[in-house]
């Protein structure tokens, strides 16, 4: 069971890095707690039970997540920038409207599918380069962030950039 959760987490990441980062922590939480375990609980049927529990809670949660889209009335791609973009504000404490973050979600997405439809773009500095310039200029219209930050734009390129090398592939 735990192979082919982290076989669904890498195929998360794919699309949506910082969830699959997220449900990559929580395995290995959960791994290491299995493993902290007495030598004696080893073989009880309580203890792996409890565990395969906390296994099978933990991919109900990833599925979860991989549904968790169509309440928000985007695509499964545009969520992963959704939910970059709502990370990064609630890492930095700022405010953004939910709807907001939905609509510069679609944008970011059409700047990376469009940067993304030369088949060496993800190799390419011009292509890379252009992809940014995109981002910050459509970022700023959306008044995202209120106030600019470095690490705020590089989180974000590191999703897109994310994104479209799996696009591609």
């Amino acid at each position: 069971m735990q192979k082919l959760l982290a076989k669904a987490i890498d195929e998360l990441k794919k699309t949506n890095r910082i969830k699959g980062v997220d449900f990559s922590k929580k395995l290995k939480k959960l791994i290491e707690l299995y493993n902290e375990r007495k030598d004696f609980d080893v073989f009880q049927s309580h203890v792996l039970d409890d565990v395969a529990d906390k296994f099978a809670d933990l991919f109900k949660q990833l599925q979860q997540e991989r549904k968790s889209f169509e309440g928000l009335g985007i695509d499964f791609e545009e969520k992963a920038f959704y939910d970059i973009l709502k990370a990064v504000a609630e890492k930095y404490k700022f405010e953004y409207p939910e709807e907001k973050l939905i609509v510069l979600s679609q944008e970011i997405k059409k700047i990376v599918d469009s940067n993304a439809r030369y088949t060496d773009a993800f190799k390419r500095d011009d292509i890379k380069a252009t992809l940014k310039v995109d981002l910050i200029l459509t970022l700023d219209k959306h008044g995202y962030p209120p106030v600019p930050k470095d690490e705020v734009f590089k989180e974000i390129f590191e999703q897109a950039e994310n994104f479209k090398k799996y696009l591609s592939v």
